[in-house]
């Protein structure tokens, strides 16, 4: 069984590199893009071009096109991106660009050439010189450091060719290379790599709000704890207990009532509950509040106030978060243990003596609680992601509200890290699930 264990969690890693490649490849070539809207909002400005975000009508200078295309990890191929995104591939930062010579005319380029250019951030004078069409030099022109190498401070370069040019082009314009109309120079490009991404614990910032990825899931994640924390312990500690109960009371009147009223509930949307009781609780009886999870002034209150300020809020969205889940839970519960208290072996102990509550408490729940302890796993999954839906109806800023505010800007940087985040947590939830079934029932064993 470690084994199977240790092989389950060597299999983490590859799913979900799997998993992260191809939302990064979708978020890549969705319509709607961080980049599409930069130029919708240009070319708007522009005469005759509102509302066209196709690069060649853009009114935006090719420099500008490039820098957006960096700016938003579209210059380069798609696994390249991926894999600066992962923190395995370096980043060019701090780019500074300097184009020599004239235009190519066929194969005829410059083989020599020099020029210079200051350093972002350095303010530092460099010279790039070329020899025969090779790079022959890279050092400082000013300071104390004049004719020593900046590839010593982290500085790179390199040469780019106007075929080079035409290339990310065509690739920017999605045409052939063979399309491209204008003729390039060539061009020195000087900048430093770092490494920066997923290994490194980077997520980058939010395109929206310039906020580190990171910071904003931690400022959500304790809401969604919360929640997760209290409807679980409500949905377990009510729905399991109740499916016992209706097991025993098989066809009474409890038995039918309870049915009656928990598949009424499962049968509502926990979204359009809350839309409901907002209008009739919240805005016509004034009872709840409509919106968020703290009042304005909440910081001014006192502790016991601020406890049942929090309360206050809870009701309405743990009301939504917990009614779907009663039916499904508590049908599972009483039709497992009914299955068990008609199978032979609790047939047999109550024929030797044992009494009926021994019986059901002794033998027949712990079987019957084993399917339920296939998805405690899971818990961990849901502690985190809460309901997008549920968080939107109340207007509350949790990790669901974050996912779903990052899809609507299009807001990739924060998509790609909730998704981790969440997919991480499903395959660590299902291994979980497994050690718990484990537990419960040894007579399993993992191969």
């Amino acid at each position: 069984m470690k084994a199977y264990f240790i092989r389950r969690l060597l299999l983490v890693l590859p799913t979900l590199l799997g998993i992260t490649l191809i939302v990064f490849s979708v978020t890549r070539f969705a319509p709607g893009g961080p980049m599409e809207r930069a130029l919708q909002a240009a070319a708007a400005g522009g005469e005759g071009q509102e509302g066209n975000s196709d690069h060649r009508n853009s009114t935006l200078s090719e420099d500008e096109l490039e820098s957006m295309e960096e700016q938003y990890g579209q210059d380069k191929p798609l696994l390249v991106a991926y894999f600066q995104w992962l923190g395995v591939a370096p980043k060019e930062d701090l780019i500074v660009k300097k184009e020599y010579g004239g235009a190519a005319s066929g194969d005829t380029i410059d083989a020599n050439f020099e020029v210079q250019m200051v350093l972002i951030g350095d303010d530092r004078l460099v010279s790039v010189k070329q020899a025969d069409g090779e790079l022959e030099s890279f050092s400082y022109v000013n300071g104390k450091a004049a004719g020593a190498d900046p590839r010593k401070d982290g500085w790179s370069v390199r040469i780019e060719s106007p075929d080079d040019r035409k290339a990310r082009k065509a690739r920017r314009e999605n045409i052939d290379v063979s399309e491209v109309g204008t003729e390039y120079t060539q061009r020195a490009v000087v900048y430093k790599e770092r490494f920066s991404g997923l290994v490194q614990g980077d997520l980058g910032h939010s395109l929206a709000y310039g906020d580190s990825v990171w910071s904003m899931i931690f400022e959500r994640v304790p809401i969604a704890f919360y929640f997760g924390i209290l409807s679980t312990f409500i949905i377990y500690g009510i729905c399991i207990p109740l499916g016992v109960l209706k097991a025993i009371q098989h066809r009474s009147w409890f038995d039918n009532v309870s049915s009656i009223a928990i598949f009424v509930g499962y049968s509502i949307p926990g979204y359009a509950l809350g839309a409901v009781l907002l209008v009739y609780l919240g805005a016509r009886l004034g009872w709840f509040p409509l919106f968020g999870l703290t009042s304005e002034g909440f910081d001014d209150l006192s502790l016991w106030q601020q406890v049942k300020d929090v309360a206050h809020h809870t009701v309405l969205p743990l009301i939504c978060y917990v009614v779907s889940g009663f039916a499904f839970l508590t049908m599972m519960m009483k039709n497992n243990l009914m299955e068990n208290l008609s199978a032979d072996y609790v047939r047999t102990a109550m024929a030797k003596g044992v009494s009926f509550r021994r019986a059901v408490v002794g033998h027949a729940f712990r079987n019957s609680f084993i399917p339920i302890a296939t998805g405690l796993g899971n818990l961990i999954a849901i502690f985190v992601g809460g309901s997008m839906l549920i968080e939107n109806v109340f207007d509350i800023q949790g990790f669901g509200m974050l996912q779903y505010q990052a899809v609507l800007n299009n807001d990739y940087p924060v998509v790609m890290g909730t998704l981790t985040i969440a997919a991480f947590l499903m395959l660590i939830g299902n291994i979980l699930s497994d050690v718990i079934v484990s537990f419960v029932d040894p007579r399993i064993k993992f191969n």
